[in-house]
């Protein structure tokens, strides 16, 4: 209401809401949680299922083969499952693409994990065997998980959105702690480099700018 009347006092500016219409543009897709593309392709998204399948619409035709399946990793229950999809900014040379997802699932332990995957020869399949871990940390509960990840335009990190861990109302104050606890953060991770060669679970550099690097506080934050 407030925009409508702001944009009625306007010269040359209609009141009102511009109209929208919905398009379908797929069909036979499941759980799709996020859409996005590769850098300079025009031809190709690259569609999210929360099973743990990155399905491929090219100019307009869903294919058949999934670009990524790794279903068998993960469990798609509640808030858990594939989360997210980023694809390297330098993915044209080097194939790079980064993956957000959970394992595991209540009563068990679960788990997030940030892993690397590489294109296939074949331009629309990743292949399956070039896993590279970049980060793992537990998920205390099953909710609150966050999965959105993202390239900086101009340092070049990588930024991982991070839910607070659950469960409702944020019991265990994980939102609002910045020691030992990287829940209800936002990341920043330099995935060109690596800090900790002896722990294949970590394999990436710390970006010297970020706010707690040097303080109290994880310097992931």
């Amino acid at each position: 209401m407030l925009l409508g009347a702001c944009a009625g006092g306007l010269p040359g500016v209609r009141a009102g809401t511009p109209p929208i219409t919905a398009v379908r543009v797929a069909r036979g897709l499941s759980f799709p949680l996020y859409v996005t593309y590769a850098p300079g392709d025009f031809e190709r998204v690259f569609i999210v299922e929360q099973g743990g399948t990155i399905r491929i619409l090219k100019n307009g035709t869903l294919l058949p083969d999934p670009f990524l399946d790794i279903s068998h990793l993960t469990v798609a229950d509640g808030e858990l499952g594939l989360l997210g999809l980023v694809f390297d900014p330098d993915y044209a040379e080097n194939g790079f693409f980064y993956v957000n997802y959970t394992s595991g699932r209540q009563p068990g332990p679960m788990a997030t994990w940030i892993v690397r995957y590489r294109v296939s020869a074949d331009a629309d399949r990743a292949d399956p065997n070039s896993a590279h871990v970049i980060l793992t940390f537990p998920q205390p509960y099953a909710n609150h998980n966050g999965g959105w990840m993202g390239f900086g335009p101009n340092d070049g990190y990588l930024y991982i959105a991070v839910g607070d861990g659950g469960n409702q109302f944020d019991p265990d104050n994980r939102g609002q702690t910045i020691v030992d606890d990287l829940w209800g953060s936002l990341l920043r991770l330099d995935v060109r480099g690596d800090d900790f060669p002896e722990d294949p679970m970590r394999n990436y550099a710390l970006p010297p700018d970020n706010p707690f690097v040097g303080t109290v506080g994880d310097d992931e934050i």
